[in-house]
């Protein structure tokens, strides 16, 4: 594993400070770059700065010398080499409309926000570029693939995928980003890892209700496979590369989000299977789960678009419309019968 990128003198700035901005903005400074941390809540950023540790987004991880927290947003992005987005998608366009203006022309902007606007029913990439002054595709990039925050952060072995329409783009912040446990690969589908990475958190939702209504492994294969066949004709619609969706930002990140318990999305899924109402839930949470602000985006955009995915807005009509999660599996086993293979 090789680097050309000297950290001594790369800045880079980190806006989010939830438990993925946490653990990818500790894993730079960890490799010696410099990096100011944008955080949102001044207790937070204290405590970072007088205990080394993000007790309420990441707790029992400790945090290197050279990450440097601050709640000055102009400060963070301005200057910098490269500027890593990585808050909740339905408060992205607000915060970086407060300090687009002040990314550097020449900036690498990538985002590893995950989620669909639901007004505009953009991808992150297309807010960022609607914020940011200037902003040129080939200095945007992605960052996705199946990693869970803390097992980043205990630097668990991890793949990842950043995606670019620049492969000089991608290739560097491929490098940025590399160390012997998070394992960087390159693609240039930049639309089909954003929808990967963000229709994967409504199957989630999905497979958790499976686990909820306390059903089996056949069924949680069956929605797995149905749902990435989903995000792929959703894919299909918006120009995406088909093969991309057997990758890591694929089928990969849908494993991880649908069957690993520290998915906030599938633990969501799984109260609402036992019984729990949406409202009650969202009350408890301090963190996101993105599926269900953007299960809103899919199933709006899906029906623009005509596509056909009966997963997702089976999900919506559980969360929005109360529909009884067991009333929703009936529905969809009973669909018309067809054939499994879609002709593209």
């Amino acid at each position: 594993m090789t680097t050309n990128v000297d950290v001594s003198t790369f800045a880079i700035g980190v806006v989010g400070a939830g438990s993925w901005g946490t653990a990818l903005a500790n894993l730079l400074a960890a490799k010696g770059f410099f990096v100011d941390h944008w955080v949102y809540e001044e207790d937070v950023k204290t405590q970072m700065i007088e205990e080394k540790e993000n007790k309420r987004f990441l707790p029992g991880v400790i945090l290197s010398d050279h990450l440097h927290p601050s709640c000055d947003l102009e400060a963070v992005v301005a200057s910098k080499d490269l500027v890593l987005v990585v808050t909740p998608s339905h408060v992205t366009r607000r915060t970086i409309e407060r300090c687009g203006h002040a990314f550097a022309p020449d900036t690498l902007v990538v985002s590893a926000s995950k989620g669909i606007e639901n007004k505009t029913h953009l991808t992150m990439s297309g807010v960022l570029k609607e914020t940011i002054a200037g902003l040129s595709v080939d200095r945007l990039a992605v960052l996705s693939g199946p990693s869970f925050a803390k097992e980043v952060a205990r630097q668990v072995a991890t793949l990842v995928t950043v995606a670019s329409s620049n492969a000089d783009t991608a290739t560097m912040v491929q490098q940025v980003f590399v160390t012997p446990f998070f394992r960087v690969y390159t693609i240039n589908d930049v639309i089909g890892a954003e929808l990967g990475a963000a229709v994967k958190n409504v199957i989630a939702i999905a497979a958790g209700v499976i686990d909820g209504l306390g059903l089996g492994l056949n069924t949680r294969a069956a929605l797995i496979t149905r749902g990435l066949v989903e995000i792929r004709r959703l894919g299909l619609a918006m120009s995406a590369q088909p093969r991309t969706f057997s990758g890591l930002v694929g089928v990969g990140d849908l494993i991880l989000t649908c069957t690993g318990d520290l998915s906030r999305n599938h633990t969501l899924g799984k109260q609402i299977g036992e019984g729990y109402k949406l409202k009650e839930l969202l009350a408890e949470m301090h963190m996101v789960a993105e599926g269900v602000k953007t299960a809103r985006s899919v199933y709006n955009l899906s029906n623009k678009l005509g596509v056909e995915m009966p997963i997702s807005h089976a999900i919506y009509h559980v969360l929005f419309d109360d529909l009884d999660p067991k009333t929703a599996l009936y529905q969809l086993m009973t669909r018309e019968l067809k054939q499994e293979l879609d002709l593209v």
